[in-house]
């Protein structure tokens, strides 16, 4: 009766020790998962390196539709930004009466100008150095612009995640359309709040069509605190 109570005891503890390591396990997994969690997110600040948040569910969804395209926005009656668009994408901005794209991604973009030549739209690209963009790259830009009919046609902006794209669509929005600082900027801060770099590069832009035009428009905002490492 003993030997088999020893027996009993001993597939006890093995059961029990065996649960614990199990559960040991499963922690150590959720440990580390949510540490590659954070780090991902901290990785987002830098617009070249963060993935769409979209992606996914853009990939899962059987019916596209712009609700998927990574911070799309309507910036005015013919103006349009977003995130990168895939080629479903596209299609249904032209269903929306857009015409051109203007790309601000440096690069090759050959998968992009194939597509919107597929698709019957004018592409055109002002590669931006995100870590450096400069005021010949907004003048370029708004030269493409300004060379749209208004009245016909519509035009997408897009970068990666609509950072580069949200402050080029603001800075043409006060400077030559002649908008609200304070319109613009509600549709630029839901979007991102320009880091120092970007600040920098913005109140040149604003300074140069303050000289041409004789005006003093000015960025109602300071620039976001500097990433702390």
């Amino acid at each position: 009766m003993k030997k088999h109570q020893s027996a009993a005891l001993k597939i006890l503890k093995d059961t029990l020790s065996f649960q614990t390591s199990k559960r040991s396990l499963a922690v150590s997994a959720a440990c580390i998962s949510l540490g590659l969690g954070l780090s991902s997110h901290a990785n987002a600040y830098h617009e070249d390196n963060s993935t769409p948040q979209t992606s996914d569910r853009a990939q899962m969804n059987t019916t596209p539709t712009l609700a998927t395209l990574t911070n799309f926005q309507k910036n005015a009656p013919f103006m349009y930004s977003s995130g990168l668009p895939d080629a479903s994408h596209l299609s249904l901005l032209k269903e929306e009466g857009v015409t051109h794209v203007i790309d601000l991604i440096p690069g090759n973009r050959a998968s992009e100008i194939l597509t919107t030549s597929e698709l019957g739209l004018d592409y055109f690209n002002v590669p931006v150095d995100w870590e450096g963009p400069t005021l010949a790259n907004f003048l370029n830009y708004a030269a493409f612009m300004q060379s749209v009919d208004i009245e016909e046609d519509k035009v997408l902006t897009h970068c990666k995640l609509n950072w580069r794209g949200a402050a080029f669509t603001y800075l043409y929005r006060i400077n030559v359309l002649g908008e609200s600082e304070q319109a613009a900027k509600k549709d630029l801060m839901a979007i991102w709040h320009p880091n120092p770099t970007w600040y920098a590069f913005m109140n040149d832009v604003i300074s140069h069509y303050n000289e041409v035009n004789g005006k003093q428009v000015a960025m109602s905002f300071e620039a976001a605190a500097p990433e702390s490492h």
